[in-house]
């Protein structure tokens, strides 16, 4: 998905961040920040850490300067409404940012924090791709959880099955 605009791009990132936004809603205040073994990240480390790195770091190298990613724990918020609206303030203040990039700035080069140079516009949508990662490891923690958590596109995946066609590859 190459984009040349940035509108086409927000519009899409806009969708994905709402689909994780709904997700973290439902994180238990009880267990914002349970981890399933030590060192691993907690719910709250989730959120913390996709609204942190959206902001410090993709937006900043997107704008040609480096990260200043401050890492995801509790001094950036702390229980569940802190957490929530962090996330939902970094994704403002990132969208505003991303919103003024030009054609010419999407088809620039940047240097991520790795080191490595990629234009812009791939970058951005490496940061949708690290989104969505994160956003499964929530599900995965809710499930663990014992958390009921909403179907991702509307249908659960028995409510797929049963809508599907039956006598397909397996049956």
């Amino acid at each position: 998905m190459e984009f040349q605009e940035i509108d086409p791009f927000l519009r899409y990132f806009e969708s994905v961040r709402g689909r994780t936004r709904n997700l973290a809603a439902f994180v238990p205040e009880a267990h914002l920040e349970w981890r399933s073994a030590e060192g691993r990240f907690s719910p709250g480390d989730l959120i913390r850490h996709i609204a942190a790195a959206e902001r410090w770091m993709w937006a900043e190298n997107a704008l040609l300067r480096p990260s200043q990613y401050p890492g995801h724990g509790t001094e950036l918020a702390s229980g569940k409404d802190a957490v929530l609206a962090y996330m939902d303030r970094a994704h403002a203040e990132t969208v505003d940012i991303l919103r003024g990039l030009t054609p010419e700035q999407l088809e620039l080069r940047c240097e991520t924090v790795g080191g490595i140079e990629m234009r812009v516009w791939k970058w951005l949508r490496l940061m949708v791709e690290h989104e969505v990662h994160h956003r499964g490891q929530l599900y995965e923690l809710l499930g663990q959880l014992g958390v009921d958590t909403p179907p991702l596109y509307g249908l659960t995946e028995p409510e797929v099955r049963a809508r599907s066609l039956n006598d397909g590859p397996a049956g």
